[in-house]
């Protein structure tokens, strides 16, 4: 390149060479000035905003109560702001994309994940009031050109039954959170629009993605991985092949209100619990196994009532969900809620072995239920459906 250097330097222009710009001792002494400087400047701000009363939170939002009393979760403006970050390591945000959010804003993956990305990304976001117009909502993402889309579960099995096939056909991601996604679902939307749907985890209380399939980082049947920054740690559970997941981060909520302490913060200690069995494996990708909770002992055997939904989602494209109630010999027993009219014991029993799960996974019964029992968020109202079951006919002794 000599010729060219020397043509270069003819015409006026300086030439530097990188080994030349290897950091002096003066420039790091600046550096690390400029550092200590902008730190103490900022600690300097920071005190006097909070003698000024500044309030550290910025969102309340209460969970969504599907196996409980809701939880009023605090979150501050740095859990919000470091989740987004966390969110953009892992997604090409780009100026040109267009996401489309029917989700709640009162539910964090509608309001992290819907509104707050893209608002701080430069990215142009459509919102739609209500995720519940099946028929409006594709071609709503049509007219749009909307590029990427956030949905539960039972929404997007909805909307792939209304949509035309070229609803969809500007969509390059799609995200599904909030609850399982069902390989059913999955399946649906790759035969009929080519588009594969990548599965997160989160909570509320984690502002609230923890893990994320990506384009470059997926595996079917599990979450992902863990988004940069978060610490996990797993306790043994006896009776499953995984652990109770507990987790740490930037993300992590301030605390909780709860019901009986109103307006009084909660501190949720260091490790948040999420109440979630997990595996992890040892690519780093996480499988959910069910909630702590949502596990039944029937006849001294645990059952996990997720693996029960996903297998027996292979017997229909309708909204199921598993509950347990109680037994007189057994312990516990299952019932299978649905909106399918159609759905038979005997194709839940079927998908369940073909699954390679023991005859202690198939319901006792199917309860239809419809319309089916939803919370805002898009996810089975459990508490509902709990009831419903223990209510039913049919319970055997």
């Amino acid at each position: 390149m000599e010729e060219r250097l020397n043509d270069l330097s003819a015409e006026g222009a300086a030439v530097v060479y990188l080994e030349d710009l290897k950091p002096s001792w003066a420039w790091k002494l600046r550096a690390a000035w400029l550092r200590f400087h902008l730190s103490a400047a900022y600690a300097k701000h920071e005190a006097a905003w909070i003698s000024a009363g500044w309030d550290r939170r910025c969102a309340i939002l209460f969970t969504s109560g599907s196996s409980g009393l809701p939880k009023a979760v605090v979150l501050s403006h740095e859990n919000l702001l470091a989740n987004v970050a966390q969110l953009r390591a892992r997604i090409d945000f780009a100026h040109s994309d267009c996401v489309f959010n029917a989700l709640p804003l009162f539910h964090a993956f509608g309001f992290t994940g819907g509104m707050l990305t893209p608002l701080l990304s430069g990215v142009r976001a459509i919102l739609y009031p209500t995720p519940l117009h099946y028929g409006v909502i594709p071609e709503f993402i049509y007219d749009t050109n909307a590029t990427i889309f956030f949905a539960t579960n039972s929404f997007l099995n909805g909307y792939a039954r209304k949509a035309h096939p070229y609803d969809f056909y500007s969509l390059r991601y799609v995200f599904a959170g909030g609850e399982k996604l069902q390989p059913a679902t999955q399946r649906l939307w790759s035969e009929r629009f080519g588009i594969r749907i990548f599965e997160g985890y989160g909570t509320t209380e984690a502002s609230p993605v923890l893990a994320m399939n990506t384009p470059l980082g997926s595996k079917p049947g599990t979450v992902g991985r863990f988004l940069p920054g978060i610490t996990y740690r797993l306790e043994p559970m006896p009776g499953t092949a995984g652990g109770r997941l507990y987790v740490r981060g930037p993300n992590r909520m301030m605390g909780y209100y709860l019901p009986n302490q109103p307006g009084i913060l909660a501190d949720s200690g260091e490790w948040y619990d999420t109440g979630d069995i997990v595996v992890v494996d040892n690519q780093g990708y996480v499988t959910i196994l069910g909630r702590a909770k949502r596990f039944a002992k029937i006849a001294g055997e645990m059952i996990s009532l997720a693996a029960v939904e996903e297998a027996a989602s292979g017997a229909t494209s309708g909204t199921i969900a598993v509950v347990s109630r109680p037994h007189v010999t057994k312990g516990e027993e299952l019932v299978l809620c649905t909106s399918d009219t159609g759905l038979t014991l005997e194709a839940v029993r079927e998908a369940i072995r073909a699954r390679g799960l023991s005859d202690l996974s198939v319901p006792r019964q199917i309860k239809l239920c419809t319309p089916f029992p939803l919370l805002g968020s898009g996810k089975p109202d459990l508490v509902a459906l709990q009831t419903l079951a223990v209510q039913s006919s049919g319970i055997v002794s």
